[in-house]
């Protein structure tokens, strides 16, 4: 099939963009289109206007904020693989990019493109709240910053206002004690997961970040673990799992298939596994 018709715009600068994007009608911002192109041309969105930002030095740009990495919109899923930006998350963020859909697609899609369709299977969506990443969300009479955790509001369904648009991440550097796992199962090496498991867990501090994706809504967040592992996060974490606590905390987070529950669990354990080999 072909997209129905629309108006597009090229903007010169962010400025022009975020002008663009608050006019009148049904606005799309295109970037690397590896989610909005197939949309468009299955005709699942018919926009106005599209907005094109894929040429926006402004949004690929890539700075050291202290000990913070802030990352520009564009900056694309093979930069990140491909170590051309500064890392600080001792290869977290690397491995993660490693695996997203193919390499065609990390060759064009976006970060910021990735987190704005806010599918509920997308690496980075699960990744970066695990991390404890903050958006910067900008529109064209100022800019906000909201905490990743609280973005994604569902499968598809974010915080974004009309005429916002995502302008960078901030990535917290992580700890030289923290140990990170990020697990996904999928039929195929490639096709949307069905189970994420990403985890953030530093034993010195006792705190864990845990995040289940892939769950047809917002991932699941638990902030205080420590209930997972007996009460106490030390150095023998991995061997303290609880998954009856995941499952109890899934059930109550609306899942209700008892063998979907279970393929999540299963991830998870694999990525508490991975952070403590």
């Amino acid at each position: 099939m072909k997209p129905a018709p629309f108006a597009y715009e090229r903007p010169r600068d962010l400025t022009a963009a975020l002008a663009a994007i608050s006019g009148d009608g049904v606005t799309k911002i295109i970037a690397g289109g590896q989610s909005l192109g197939p949309m468009l041309n299955l005709r699942l969105v018919a926009p106005d206007l599209i907005v094109d930002i894929g040429g926006l030095a402004e949004l690929k740009h890539v700075d050291r904020v202290g000990d913070d990495l802030v990352i520009g919109a564009c900056v694309t899923h093979a930069d990140i693989e491909d170590n051309r930006i500064p890392d600080v998350t001792r290869g977290a963020m690397q491995r993660v990019a490693s695996v997203i859909a193919y390499r065609a697609v990390r060759n064009r899609g976006t970060v910021g493109g990735s987190l704005s369709h806010a599918d509920p299977s997308a690496d980075w969506i699960s990744a970066l709240t695990a991390l404890g990443a903050t958006l910067t969300l900008r529109r064209a009479i100022g800019a906000r910053r909201v905490a990743m955790s609280e973005f994604v509001l569902g499968a598809l369904e974010t915080a974004l206002q009309p005429g916002e648009m995502i302008e960078s991440v901030r990535v917290p550097a992580m700890s030289a004690s923290a140990r990170w796992g990020y697990v996904k199962a999928c039929r195929k090496t490639g096709e949307f997961a069905h189970a994420i498991g990403a985890v953030m867990i530093d034993p010195e501090a006792g705190t864990a970040r845990i995040v289940i994706g892939a769950v047809e809504a917002a991932p699941v967040v638990i902030d205080d673990a420590t209930e997972l592992f007996g009460g106490r996060i030390g150095g023998d974490f991995g061997g303290k799992f609880d998954p009856r606590v995941v499952d109890r905390i899934l059930a109550k987070a609306g899942i209700t298939d008892a063998a979907d529950r279970h393929i999540h669990v299963a991830v998870l354990r694999k990525a508490i596994a991975q952070a403590a080999a």
